[in-house]
């Protein structure tokens, strides 16, 4: 799997101080993470660094080993850093920003699809990792490859790690999570499982409801793992679901854990009618989102929500209206 930037000719290591204190405030309070130098990240929350490129103004790329996911040579990372960030001193809220399931996407998907000209000027961080060809931002019910483990990794690793070496905001109102398709879901499914790290939330595209239509999204989480990711194995389980699991990922079942956050959501209204993929995914993706959305209403929690024509895609607009508004949401630079 290729990075976004040139391999380095340098490797270069700088033990953040006050990176620990930052990463056990994961979450809590006010305090910022003081990785005060705008220089190389390190080892630290079970991640090993075998490959990095922070010879960019702007895009640092790591591969992280870690025993959560056994993907080999490693994980791929992008880290978008604000245009002044190696002169401002500022520290930063953060975007935590997913990409969509298919062997063709990654933690590159993103920077192909213009993240840089999107966030030119935004005084904002975006962290861009691997999740799989459709690890579906889940620890699998069952592997037949070695741990996928993509819901500890991106919690409980890549979080405190990004707190401990860049200047960010380690609390809930200094981060956002975002995706598109499988992504967006990953993005609805941390919100409100870990309430107090992220203040706003946006699908692109992402379903929003698990059992609908006979539960349809479970077993194409199922079919596409077992096919693409776990030799087999599956999300949830088959023939039988782990129930509790479901429940607890599914946003539909969780409307309380979206109050007092930003969200914003976006679905297709008229997918390619003879592209089945196309029309599959996102005519389940309307329904879903229309669904949630009617529960959120319910609830009186105030959200976004755009039905934009055309089917499963990538929406330069509406990614940029979105940080737009994620920006406004999320604590200042300063």
């Amino acid at each position: 799997m290729s990075n976004s930037c040139p391999r380095p000719t340098r490797r270069s290591v700088l033990k953040s101080a006050g990176g620990l204190s930052a990463a056990l405030a994961l979450g809590a309070g006010s305090v910022v993470a003081s990785a005060s130098s705008a220089r190389a990240a390190d080892d630290g929350f079970g991640l090993h660094i075998v490959e990095r490129n922070e010879s960019d103004p702007r895009m640092w790329f790591y591969r992280v080993q870690t025993a959560e996911v056994g993907w080999n040579p490693g994980v791929g990372v992008n880290v978008l850093l604000p245009d002044d960030y190696h002169s401002s001193g500022r520290t930063y809220p953060v975007l935590y920003l997913f990409h969509g399931g298919g062997t063709d996407q990654d933690f590159i998907t993103f920077d192909r699809a213009g993240i840089r000209d999107w966030t030119a000027g935004k005084p904002l961080i975006v962290v861009m990792p691997d999740g799989g060809h459709a690890g579906w931002y889940s620890n699998p019910v069952a592997s037949n490859v070695g741990p996928r483990n993509w819901e500890t990794f991106h919690i409980n690793q890549l979080l405190p790690w990004i707190d401990a070496n860049f200047r960010t905001y380690a609390e809930y109102d200094g981060r956002a999570v975002s995706g598109f398709s499988m992504g967006g879901f990953g993005a609805l499914k941390y919100a409100a499982k870990y309430y107090g790290h992220f203040a706003s939330v946006s699908a692109h595209s992402g379903p929003a409801s698990l059992r609908r239509d006979g539960g349809l999204v479970v077993h194409w989480a199922n079919v596409s793992s077992g096919a693409l990711d776990l030799a087999g194995g599956t999300v949830y389980g088959a023939p039988l679901w782990d129930e509790a699991r479901v429940s607890a990922d599914n946003p539909v079942q969780r409307v309380e854990s979206y109050r007092n956050k930003r969200v914003f959501l976006v679905a297709g209204t008229s997918p390619d009618p003879v592209n089945w993929f196309d029309t599959a995914n996102e005519t389940q993706v309307l329904a879903g989102q229309r669904e949630f959305r009617a529960l959120l209403d319910g609830a009186g929690i105030p959200y976004e929500a755009h039905e934009e024509p055309g089917g499963h895609i990538i929406r330069e607009r509406m990614f940029r209206a979105d940080l737009e508004g994620i920006v406004e949401r999320l604590r200042k630079a300063g």
